[in-house]
């Protein structure tokens, strides 16, 4: 039974994850408006995928409990130029690209720097909720902020909590996976209280 639910589990996370920020990315072409989006929330969060999949590859854990961070990734590229460009930003995508880039070689240097990043990463990753959440609350508006994105995120996170515990058994990983669940909920929950407010008023 253990290996039917591994794979059932693994087949939703990557078809959630095919599209899991294409709601946010719709909402912000439409609108034509990155209002509502914390750009500096999105760095993190890509900075916290580059590292834990860097992780990931780099003590060789079963391709199947990481294969959809490249598909984040991409869409995380494209909606963050979505953002720059819309917020006048569109320059400083170039430095990102490269700092992001750097990155990426500079953590398997040595094997205490990926170590240290990964648990630096969950508080990057961390971070990043509270960044936008900070920014929801600042502003009292979800903007262009997509609930679904945000309750998909948090439907991946419980699903890779069982795939950890039922496969690598990676103490780091597993809490990582649970403080972020725990903090998509709150995201989703917010953007959702902000989209009734703005709809009463």
């Amino acid at each position: 039974m253990a290996p039917g639910l591994l794979d059932v589990v693994n087949l939703t996370t990557w078809a959630v994850c095919a599209v899991i920020k294409l709601p946010q990315l719709v909402a912000v072409l439409q609108a034509g408006s990155a209002w509502g989006l914390s750009v500096g929330s999105l760095l993190l969060e890509l900075a916290g995928f580059l590292v834990f999949l860097r992780y990931q590859i780099y003590y060789g854990y079963p391709l199947e409990t990481y294969l959809e961070y490249p598909i984040i990734i991409a869409q995380d590229v494209i909606l963050l130029f979505c953002i720059m460009h819309f917020s006048g930003k569109a320059k400083r995508a170039l430095f990102y690209a490269v700092v992001f880039w750097v990155g990426w070689y500079v953590l398997t240097l040595q094997k205490w720097i990926i170590d240290l990043a990964m648990n630096l990463c969950t508080f990057v990753s961390a971070a990043s909720k509270l960044v936008q959440l900070q920014h929801l609350w600042q502003t009292k508006d979800s903007g262009q902020a997509s609930a679904l994105t945000w309750g998909m995120s948090a439907y991946t996170c419980a699903t890779r909590i069982i795939t950890t515990v039922m496969t690598t058994n990676d103490l780091a990983v597993l809490i990582r996976f649970i403080i972020m669940l725990i903090l998509n909920i709150w995201v989703t929950a917010t953007i959702l209280h902000y989209s009734k407010t703005k709809k009463t008023d």
